[in-house]
Order: C-alpha cells, then sequence, then structure tokens
C-alpha cells in the first residue's frame, strides 16, 4: 500500500510540472513574489496589457479614456502576473493625463482583472 502511495504521488508531481503551462518570456533571476522593473515597456505583451487596462476602465467609467502612451512599469510573479503599469492617456474632451493602472493577469485561465486605475498618488 506505502508503494503504490508514493507512485501515485510520483506520478502527481509529474503531471503537475508537465501540465503548468511555460512561457516565452525570460524569467531566469526572478524571484517570484518579488516586483521587476519592466526594461521594455514597447514590448507587446506590456502594450496589449495597457490597452486592455484603458480601454477596461473607459468601459467601467464610460469617460472615453484612450492610451498615449506607456511610461514605465513594473511586474510580479504570481500564480499569474501582476502589472502596475505608469501610463499617459487622453480623455474624450482631448486632456492629457498621468494613470497607474495595476492589472492582474493569468493567461492560461484566460483571466484578467483591473484591480486598480487612476492618477498617481
Amino acid at each position: 500500500m506505502r508503494k503504490h502511495n508514493i507512485l501515485l504521488v510520483t506520478i502527481a508531481v509529474v503531471i503537475c510540472i508537465t501540465a503548468t503551462p511555460s512561457t516565452t518570456r525570460d524569467l531566469s533571476g526572478v524571484i517570484p513574489g518579488s516586483w521587476k522593473q519592466i526594461t521594455n515597456i514597447n514590448a507587446p505583451e506590456v502594450q496589449e496589457i495597457a490597452r486592455w487596462a484603458v480601454a477596461e476602465h473607459a468601459r467601467q467609467a464610460n469617460d472615453g479614456l484612450q492610451l498615449k502612451r506607456v511610461m514605465s512599469g513594473m511586474e510580479q510573479v504570481v500564480s499569474g502576473m501582476n502589472w502596475k503599469l505608469r501610463l499617459e492617456a487622453v480623455n474624450g474632451d482631448g486632456r492629457e493625463g498621468m494613470y497607474i493602472a495595476e492589472v492582474y493577469d493569468q493567461s492560461w485561465t484566460h483571466t484578467r482583472k483591473l484591480n486598480s486605475f487612476g492618477p498617481p498618488n
């Protein structure tokens, strides 16, 4: 019985390791849970998260806000990725402003949530 349990645990571990989604991003040297400065704010993934954050805010607030550019950002590896992006956006009246968007994204479950969006403190 004990050998059977060890075998089941071993199989479960192998399944978990092989079923974990891989990513093309280089996360070497990143400590899970720590925030890391984004070095390439023009990376397609960063730009997509920024566009989505502004669009989601505009949908919720109905204010016509549109992304102008990503100024800087940080990322945090969790069970997915937390993003904290400093953005420049323009509203429906043409006025520009600075905003901080915090987004949680878990690509393998297609989960994305706008945790906060507003002017910097």
